[in-house]
């Protein structure tokens, strides 16, 4: 795994995130109630602010809690709520440190099928059946691991040419298709939701 990502849109970052399967799903972790450069650039402070040039999942996993909480809460936070994430971040390490023998490679590696790589995602600590879908989805289109039937397991974030995600992204044009395509939705969710409320 050694690709150009364009996530944090910040060339250090995307570095990090395109040769480091563990920053990869760290950042996708990350990637909720925050816009998304900051969630893609966490990666890459944590691993500033630990003196590596890579993430450990061994290491973090043994991390003392509170220290860690303290690395990802000093200014600048690498997310809204630095303490709960440091806290799932340190879960999702011990968890692959115990499956996985640390290697976040291994997640993804030598699954036959799509079902099967969505189900060892929703597996994992943070990752709920969205976020699965659309990490799946990111391993698909842009980092080139591609098992049977994976745009069917990513559901509507597999299909090819759309603009629905982080799966998406690769540069300043397709980020600001997927941030309209996002408003639209929200848009149509909370008119939905102001539909019912009338109706009842």
């Amino acid at each position: 795994m050694d690709v150009t990502l364009h996530l944090s849109q910040q060339p250090e970052a995307d570095e990090l995130l395109g040769r480091s399967p563990l920053a990869a799903l760290v950042g996708m972790l990350l990637d909720q109630q925050v816009p998304m450069e900051w969630a893609f650039t966490g990666p890459y402070t944590i691993t500033r602010r630990l003196g590596g040039d890579d993430l450990d999942a061994r290491e973090i996993a043994a991390y003392e809690p509170e220290a860690f909480a303290a690395l990802l809460s000093s200014k600048p936070a690498v997310h809204r709520y630095p303490g709960s994430m440091a806290k799932r971040i340190q879960q999702l390490c011990q968890y692959l440190v115990e499956h996985y023998d640390g290697d976040a490679a291994k997640v993804w590696e030598g699954t036959e099928s799509g079902a099967e790589l969505l189900r060892r995602l929703k597996e994992l600590p943070g990752f709920g059946a969205q976020k699965a879908q659309i990490f799946l989805a990111l391993l698909g289109k842009q980092l080139g691991v591609r098992p049977k039937g994976w745009r069917e397991a990513a559901g509507p974030y597999g299909e090819a040419k759309s603009f629905r995600s982080v799966a998406d992204i690769t540069g300043p044009e397709s980020l600001t298709k997927v941030r309209a395509h996002k408003q639209e939705m929200k848009a149509a969710a909370k008119a939905e939701k102001a539909t019912k409320a009338s109706g009842e």
